[in-house]
Parts: structure tokens; sequence; C-alpha cells
């Protein structure tokens, strides 16, 4: 017998909070599966305020409140029935982020976690990221969020090593990153890939997925280290009113593109890795799986 859930997944990030509802069918003898109903996405850019400020402003604790009360009400329409939200960066570094949490309950009912960058490589960890890669083969996992970057190395389809970096896009926009964390990145990186032969990139997070889908390429297939380069060079030789205009950016998008894009590109130089796959996963990917887990942990 076939049997229908609907769970949900909020991922709180420095650049935008996002909710993904997914559908969980499962019928006995086969393999569960994992069905995106909606995702939406509302740019509230919290590590704006607090890398500068260490505090989410008041505007921008408003809008918090609003978008959550949305997402409540969108998964009650959906009739969601297990849900999780979860805040990275941004949320853990700001002063008032519990005060934002404690808030948010009272507003909406809605409770926040705030995860640390090493749990937060664990959910992402809890993907389908195996099922999508060859065993056989050695693969660097670069999630470019707002306020942190995670990097997980995969050997034979199993985590080797996993950490994440105060390397992100919004807080590369404000020149809020030293030489030392790149340096830290860089050694880090060719420390942890320089025992494997051939290494190829997988990518996640919005600016990426935003690029593999604009070049054309089917699903499954990887974008060259030349294309990403080119692609580089082309963001920057545009303003950031023609990136909206020409390349048709989000206002939100056309800014942290150029960032996201860089960080994938010396991920890429430092692991000798000439190619990037895309198979658009992330932590909200992650958080639906470990609701599921919890699930049947407890059966």
């Amino acid at each position: 017998m076939l049997t229908i859930e609907k769970y949900g997944a909020i991922d709180i990030g420095s650049n935008a909070v996002r909710l993904l509802i997914s559908s969980i069918h499962e019928e006995e003898g086969k393999k569960t599966r994992f069905k995106k109903t909606s995702l939406v996405r509302v740019p509230i850019r919290l590590g704006a305020d607090v890398f500068k400020s260490n505090k989410v402003s008041q505007e921008n604790i408003i809008r918090m409140v609003d978008t959550m009360q949305a997402y409540q009400l969108l998964m009650k329409t959906h009739k969601v029935v297990r849900y999780k939200a979860c805040a990275t960066s941004a949320m853990r570094e700001a002063k008032n982020g519990y005060e934002i949490v404690e808030l948010v309950k009272e507003k909406t009912g809605i409770q926040i976690d705030i995860i640390d960058g090493k749990d937060e490589a664990a959910i992402i960890a809890m993907t389908d990221l195996n099922q999508l890669i060859n065993t056989d083969a050695t693969y660097l996992y670069v999630d470019v969020g707002g306020g942190s970057t995670e990097f997980t190395l995969y050997h034979n389809g199993n985590t080797i090593v996993s950490k994440s970096f105060k390397l992100g896009t919004v807080r590369l926009l404000n020149n809020l990153v030293a030489d030392t964390i790149w340096k830290d990145v860089e050694n880090w990186i060719k420390e942890n890939t320089k025992n494997y032969n051939r290494i190829s990139l997988i990518g996640s997070g919005g600016n990426i997925n935003n690029i593999f889908k604009n070049s054309g390429k089917k699903i499954g297939k990887s974008l060259s280290f030349l294309y990403l380069s080119s692609y580089y060079k082309l963001l920057n030789s545009l303003t950031y009113e023609e990136r909206i205009w020409q390349l048709n950016l989000n206002q939100d998008r056309a800014d942290v593109i150029l960032p996201a894009v860089r960080i994938y590109l010396s991920a890429m130089k430092w692991s000798s890795s000439r190619e990037i796959y895309v198979p658009k996963i992330g932590l909200s990917d992650g958080i639906i799986k470990s609701l599921y887990n919890e699930k049947l942990n407890n059966r």
C-alpha cells in the first residue's frame, strides 16, 4: 500500500531563507521516494547585518517573523506532518540570535535550531549524494553559503573528512574575509586531497545551480574548469545592473554570484579538479532526509 506524507525543511541562511516541502512516498518492498513539491525563497540577507554589526537589524527581524508566518501557513495548507527549521552562520553569530528564536516561536510556533558548522556538514551528508556519484571515484563536495562554505571529501562512496570555514558570499561582498581564511582553506584542501589522483568537485548552492541551469547542460553532466573560468570573466566584465539585465539574474543573485564562483574556482584549482557536478542538493534536502531517518528510528 502506498503512503504519502509531506515534510518541510526551513533553511535560514546568511543570504536567504528557504522553505522546501517534499512528498515522501513509501510502499512496502520498494525504495522510499523523496519528491520536491514546493520551494520558496526569501532573500532577507541576515549576514549583511550580522557580519558588520554582530546583530540582526530591527527591520530584518520583522521580515524574518513575517517570512516564518508565511512559511507556517504554507506548511499548514500543504498538510506538512513533520518539519524542521535550521539556522546557520548568520544566526549563530548574531548577538540577538536566540532572542529572534524566541520571538519566532512566540509569533509562529516554529522552533528554530541554530546549528554549528559541523552539524551543517553532517546534515548535508545525509542527502542522497552517494547515489549521485560513482562509488569508485573521489569528490570534493563544496556547499557555498552566504556566511560559510562546507567542504566534504568523499572517496569510494565514503566520507573521509569535512570542515566548515567562515568563507561566504555575503562576507566577501562586505570585505569581511581575511587573507588568512583563504590560506586556511587552501591548505586544508591541498592537505586532504594530495593523496588522491583525480578529484571532481560537487557544487551546491543557489549560485552554482543558476549557472548550471543557464549552461544548458543535461542533469548528470559536469561543467568544466574552463567553462566556469570563462563565466567568471564574463561576470567580471559586466556591471551589477548589466548582470541583472543581460544575464537575467535576480537582484539578490547578481552580486553574490561573483564571490561564489571565485570560491568554486579556487577549490577546483587547489584540488586539481577539472570538472564540477551540480546535483541541486543542499541543507534543506539533508533536513528532509534527517526527518525521515528520525521517523524510522522511532518506529
